[in-house]
């Protein structure tokens, strides 16, 4: 199957000494420290920890013997809570393949997908292949087209309910997982048949059997059990499942919108499948950091306040990101390339919905920023 999208190229002449000069200042870092560029003990005994008050919050609504409806509320929002760690302290670095030097303990640890009610396959196509290598490229970073519902970047059309964005994202955000496990996933499996990145009709048919098979034993674990076996209305729990993934949705969103959805990050719409930057320094004008002296925001997020480095090194761990911040900062100063970063996680919440503010008044696209 052909590959129906834009060859997208960056010019990696452009800044080559900066890319250069970064990339052997940090595999020097970990030569010197003897480190593997995976994570250790510290993300296995994370992994562990998440895990168990995961499924120890889901045992607890289906066997406490609690009926109080403000009481199973509370924990259907700590199971949203705990699956949105799952999938920021395990999912994510598992699927990257960086959570173990063992390709075996991240293929199986990668299954944590489930837990969140997605298809991890579907996931690594949309976030490792096309977020990854096109952040903010018009028609292939996924993550910035809504279609019509919201206007993230500045290069897409705005519509008049785009004025309101800033009050209806919340919500919207909220639903997002639960958009997902009830549809997204075939959408994404269509259009990246259509983008060629599936090999065959076959491989594209396994995908969605795979994936129905999935979703049948998600709907049935953590929907139709606690319907028969909490002593609570049918509507309650439908009502405490939808309140669970709201609680996920949004948490997940939040943190992913505060990397690229900024108003100081580039969003690139060029008229010709190549862009006029090197690989690196596009990472470094469409990402942004927050709260990077926030040690247990940091743990808790599994290192994605360190977004610049995640970007620039999406095959290091979460767990040396700290450590190598200093070194991007410091190459990045010494070469005069931006490096985006913003001191606490309320003032990049601030800053992303201001962008959807300004994007939602103006009346006419703004020009994309020019190199």
């Amino acid at each position: 199957m052909s590959l129906k999208m834009p060859r997208y190229k960056f010019c990696n002449t452009t800044n080559k000494e900066f890319a250069n000069t970064l990339k052997q200042r940090v595999n020097d870092y970990f030569k010197e420290n003897q480190l593997d560029r995976t994570g250790d003990w510290r993300i296995i005994f994370k992994s562990i920890l998440v895990f168990t008050a995961y499924f120890a919050t889901y045992f607890a609504i289906l066997f406490s013997g609690v009926t109080h409806i403000g009481g199973l509320f509370l924990m259907w929002g700590l199971l949203g809570l705990g699956a949105a760690m799952i999938g920021t302290v395990v999912m994510h670095d598992s699927l990257h393949g960086t959570l173990s030097k063992h390709r075996k303990v991240n293929d199986i640890l990668g299954f944590s997908a489930a837990v969140v009610g997605i298809s991890g396959r579907m996931w690594k196509f949309q976030h490792n292949v096309l977020h990854h290598s096109f952040t903010n490229v018009k028609d292939m970073d996924t993550d910035i087209d809504a279609g019509a519902v919201f206007r993230f970047a500045p290069h897409q059309a705005r519509r008049w309910y785009h004025r309101f964005q800033v009050f209806y994202a919340p919500f919207l955000y909220g639903l997002m997982t639960l958009v997902w496990v009830a549809v997204k996933d075939f959408a994404t499996i269509k259009d990246f048949r259509n983008r060629g990145l599936f090999r065959n009709d076959k491989e594209v048919r396994k995908e969605v059997w795979t994936s129905i098979a999935k979703k049948l034993g998600y709907f049935a674990v953590f929907l139709f059990i606690p319907m028969f076996v909490v002593d609570t209305p049918f509507w309650a729990t439908i009502l405490m499942f939808v309140a669970m993934h709201f609680v996920c949705g949004l948490y997940l969103a939040i943190v992913f919108q505060t990397a690229h959805v900024m108003p100081e990050a580039h969003f690139e719409a060029p008229p010709e499948p190549k862009i006029k930057e090197n690989w690196l320094v596009h990472q470094m004008l469409t990402t942004a950091n927050f709260a990077p002296k926030n040690k247990a925001l940091s743990w808790v997020l599994g290192g994605l306040n360190y977004q610049v480095e995640h970007h620039l090194f999406p095959n290091i761990s979460h767990i040396h990101y700290p450590k190598i911040s200093k070194i991007v900062k410091r190459t990045a100063q010494e070469y005069n390339i931006p490096y985006y970063t913003h001191p606490t996680f309320f003032k990049a919440i601030t800053l992303h919905f201001k962008h959807l503010y300004k994007l939602g008044k103006e009346t006419q696209p703004v020009p994309v920023m020019a190199r």
